[in-house]
Protein backbone atom coordinates (compact mmCIF):
# COMPACT_ATOMS: atom_id res chain seq x y z
CA UNK A 1 0.00 0.00 0.00
CA UNK A 2 1.32 3.32 -1.11
CA UNK A 3 1.60 6.15 1.68
CA UNK A 4 0.13 9.42 0.28
CA UNK A 5 1.43 12.60 1.12
CA UNK A 6 0.55 15.81 2.50
CA UNK A 7 -1.85 17.46 -0.70
CA UNK A 8 -2.99 14.42 -1.52
CA UNK A 9 -6.69 14.34 -3.32
CA UNK A 10 -8.76 11.75 -2.31
CA UNK A 11 -12.58 10.53 -3.11
CA UNK A 12 -13.68 8.96 0.17
CA UNK A 13 -17.20 7.43 -0.43
CA UNK A 14 -18.92 8.89 2.96
CA UNK A 15 -17.08 12.29 2.97
CA UNK A 16 -16.80 13.04 -0.52
CA UNK A 17 -13.47 15.07 -2.38
CA UNK A 18 -10.49 16.15 -0.16
CA UNK A 19 -7.35 16.69 0.33
CA UNK A 20 -5.03 15.29 3.06
CA UNK A 21 -3.92 17.71 5.30
CA UNK A 22 -1.81 15.68 7.82
CA UNK A 23 -0.33 12.19 8.43
CA UNK A 24 0.27 9.85 11.16
CA UNK A 25 1.25 6.30 11.89
CA UNK A 26 -2.18 5.26 11.64
CA UNK A 27 -4.55 7.89 10.06
CA UNK A 28 -4.94 10.60 7.55
CA UNK A 29 -6.30 14.06 8.33
CA UNK A 30 -8.60 14.86 5.54
CA UNK A 31 -9.95 18.70 4.79
CA UNK A 32 -13.34 17.44 2.61
CA UNK A 33 -14.79 19.91 0.47
CA UNK A 34 -18.54 19.56 2.41
CA UNK A 35 -17.62 18.23 5.44
CA UNK A 36 -14.38 19.52 6.42
CA UNK A 37 -11.93 18.19 8.47
CA UNK A 38 -11.87 14.64 9.76
CA UNK A 39 -9.33 11.71 10.45
CA UNK A 40 -9.75 8.24 8.64
CA UNK A 41 -7.82 5.22 8.94
CA UNK A 42 -4.49 4.79 6.37
CA UNK A 43 -6.52 1.41 5.01
CA UNK A 44 -9.95 2.95 5.04
CA UNK A 45 -11.49 2.45 1.60
CA UNK A 46 -11.34 5.97 -0.80
CA UNK A 47 -10.56 6.46 -3.99
CA UNK A 48 -7.06 8.27 -4.94
CA UNK A 49 -7.51 11.14 -7.28
CA UNK A 50 -4.01 13.03 -7.15
CA UNK A 51 -1.33 11.19 -5.27
CA UNK A 52 1.58 13.04 -3.65
CA UNK A 53 4.71 11.60 -2.69
CA UNK A 54 7.58 12.37 -0.55
CA UNK A 55 8.14 13.02 3.34
CA UNK A 56 5.39 14.38 5.03
CA UNK A 57 7.12 16.24 7.37
CA UNK A 58 8.73 18.67 5.60
CA UNK A 59 6.01 20.91 4.69
CA UNK A 60 5.16 24.07 7.13
CA UNK A 61 1.61 24.18 7.97
CA UNK A 62 1.10 27.20 6.26
CA UNK A 63 2.39 25.39 2.92
CA UNK A 64 -0.26 23.23 3.28
CA UNK A 65 -2.92 25.26 3.75
CA UNK A 66 -2.10 27.23 1.02
CA UNK A 67 -2.05 24.32 -1.23
CA UNK A 68 -4.94 23.04 0.46
CA UNK A 69 -6.67 26.54 -0.38
CA UNK A 70 -5.50 26.48 -4.61
CA UNK A 71 -6.39 22.89 -4.68
CA UNK A 72 -9.88 23.11 -3.25
CA UNK A 73 -10.32 26.40 -5.48
CA UNK A 74 -9.57 24.79 -8.52
CA UNK A 75 -11.06 21.36 -8.10
CA UNK A 76 -14.38 22.65 -7.05
CA UNK A 77 -17.37 24.77 -7.83
CA UNK A 78 -18.23 25.89 -4.23
CA UNK A 79 -16.56 29.15 -3.76
CA UNK A 80 -15.70 29.10 -0.25
CA UNK A 81 -15.62 26.02 2.07
CA UNK A 82 -18.06 26.10 4.62
CA UNK A 83 -18.41 23.41 7.18
CA UNK A 84 -21.59 22.00 8.86
CA UNK A 85 -21.80 21.96 12.77
CA UNK A 86 -20.72 18.44 14.29
CA UNK A 87 -23.87 17.88 16.03
CA UNK A 88 -25.46 17.08 12.70
CA UNK A 89 -23.05 15.02 10.77
CA UNK A 90 -24.74 12.44 9.37
CA UNK A 91 -28.04 13.44 10.76
CA UNK A 92 -31.18 13.15 8.82
CA UNK A 93 -33.60 15.66 7.58
CA UNK A 94 -37.27 14.13 7.71
CA UNK A 95 -40.32 15.77 5.86
CA UNK A 96 -43.34 14.30 7.16
CA UNK A 97 -46.87 14.92 5.44
CA UNK A 98 -49.85 16.02 7.74
CA UNK A 99 -51.76 13.14 5.52
CA UNK A 100 -50.70 9.86 7.19
CA UNK A 101 -51.40 7.75 4.00
CA UNK A 102 -48.27 9.41 2.55
CA UNK A 103 -44.70 8.32 3.52
CA UNK A 104 -42.34 10.57 4.87
CA UNK A 105 -39.72 11.92 2.46
CA UNK A 106 -36.02 11.48 4.04
CA UNK A 107 -32.72 13.93 2.96
CA UNK A 108 -29.25 13.88 4.55
CA UNK A 109 -28.74 16.87 6.45
CA UNK A 110 -25.26 17.23 4.73
CA UNK A 111 -27.10 17.42 1.45
CA UNK A 112 -29.60 19.93 3.02
CA UNK A 113 -26.98 22.14 3.99
CA UNK A 114 -24.91 21.90 0.88
CA UNK A 115 -28.29 23.21 -1.02
CA UNK A 116 -27.93 25.95 1.77
CA UNK A 117 -24.56 27.20 1.31
CA UNK A 118 -25.36 27.38 -2.70
CA UNK A 119 -28.04 29.92 -1.75
CA UNK A 120 -26.01 31.67 0.59
CA UNK A 121 -22.73 31.70 -2.27
CA UNK A 122 -25.08 33.05 -4.91
CA UNK A 123 -27.01 35.50 -2.91
CA UNK A 124 -23.54 37.05 -2.18
CA UNK A 125 -22.35 36.90 -5.77
CA UNK A 126 -25.70 38.77 -7.23
CA UNK A 127 -24.85 41.45 -4.05
CA UNK A 128 -21.59 41.75 -5.52
CA UNK A 129 -22.61 42.22 -9.21
CA UNK A 130 -25.24 44.62 -8.12
CA UNK A 131 -22.93 46.46 -5.81
CA UNK A 132 -20.07 46.96 -8.87
CA UNK A 133 -22.61 47.53 -12.14
CA UNK A 134 -22.28 51.04 -13.45
CA UNK A 135 -26.10 50.23 -15.20
CA UNK A 136 -27.33 50.78 -11.78
CA UNK A 137 -28.52 54.25 -10.60
CA UNK A 138 -27.45 54.30 -6.48
CA UNK A 139 -31.47 54.12 -5.44
CA UNK A 140 -31.51 51.07 -7.75
CA UNK A 141 -28.58 49.80 -5.64
CA UNK A 142 -29.90 50.59 -2.51
CA UNK A 143 -33.60 49.22 -2.90
CA UNK A 144 -31.93 45.86 -4.05
CA UNK A 145 -28.98 45.02 -1.35
CA UNK A 146 -32.52 45.78 1.10
CA UNK A 147 -33.98 42.75 -0.85
CA UNK A 148 -31.08 40.86 -0.38
CA UNK A 149 -30.65 42.15 3.61
CA UNK A 150 -34.14 41.09 3.97
CA UNK A 151 -33.58 37.55 1.73
CA UNK A 152 -30.82 36.83 4.49
CA UNK A 153 -33.22 37.36 7.20
CA UNK A 154 -35.59 35.21 6.39
CA UNK A 155 -32.77 32.51 5.55
CA UNK A 156 -31.47 32.96 9.15
CA UNK A 157 -33.52 29.71 10.45
CA UNK A 158 -31.01 27.68 9.16
CA UNK A 159 -28.10 28.97 11.23
CA UNK A 160 -27.90 26.24 13.51
CA UNK A 161 -26.63 24.09 10.66
CA UNK A 162 -23.29 26.47 10.62
CA UNK A 163 -20.40 25.47 12.20
CA UNK A 164 -18.74 28.54 11.96
CA UNK A 165 -20.89 32.07 13.21
CA UNK A 166 -19.14 33.95 10.29
CA UNK A 167 -20.36 31.73 8.13
CA UNK A 168 -24.17 32.52 9.43
CA UNK A 169 -26.85 34.62 7.34
CA UNK A 170 -27.51 37.64 8.67
CA UNK A 171 -30.55 39.98 7.88
CA UNK A 172 -30.98 43.58 9.49
CA UNK A 173 -29.79 44.28 12.23
CA UNK A 174 -31.57 45.92 14.96
CA UNK A 175 -31.09 49.80 15.18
Amino acid sequence: MQLLGIGSRINHSEFGKGVVTNVTSKHYWVTFIENGLETIDIDADFEVLDAVEGEVDTVSFSEVEQSLVTILRRWSDASSITAIADKWKGGQLILSPKDTNLSDKEIPIATFFHKIVMVRDRIRVMEQKINSSKTLEDQDKIDLQQYITRIYGSLTTFNVLFKNKSDQFVGERSK
